[in-house]
């Protein structure tokens, strides 16, 4: 949410990575919670399913963040960032795996 304050004071790009990157975060934590209240192992893992697509859309807003080189000083803080959304996503993909395996599905 800090980056996405940064990024929002800025016209245009700023904004539009801004808004894009905050619904993406947001929906994993979102989207775990949903899952913990899930009727089913299937329910759950399709709720953790749903949470690593947005880590992973996270992770493609950070890397363009990254790359397009409009705000160096936000740099550091984007490539930690996108380090965690990767781990996240890398939790995320066992977890659906390991569920998934339990359940035959």
């Amino acid at each position: 949410m800090h980056l996405c304050d940064h990024l929002n004071v800025t016209p245009g790009l700023g904004w539009q990575l801004s808004r894009q990157l905050f619904r993406a975060a947001t929906s994993v934590g979102a989207n775990l919670e949903e899952a913990q209240a899930g009727q089913s192992r299937a329910d759950f893992a399709c709720k953790c399913t749903i949470a690593l697509k947005e880590a992973r859309e996270t992770g493609y807003w950070l890397r363009l963040l990254r790359d397009s080189k409009k705000f160096p000083n936000l740099e550091d803080e984007s490539v930690a960032l996108l380090k965690e959304a990767n781990e996240l996503a890398r939790i995320l993909g066992a977890i659906i795996v390991s569920t998934r395996r339990n359940t035959g599905n």
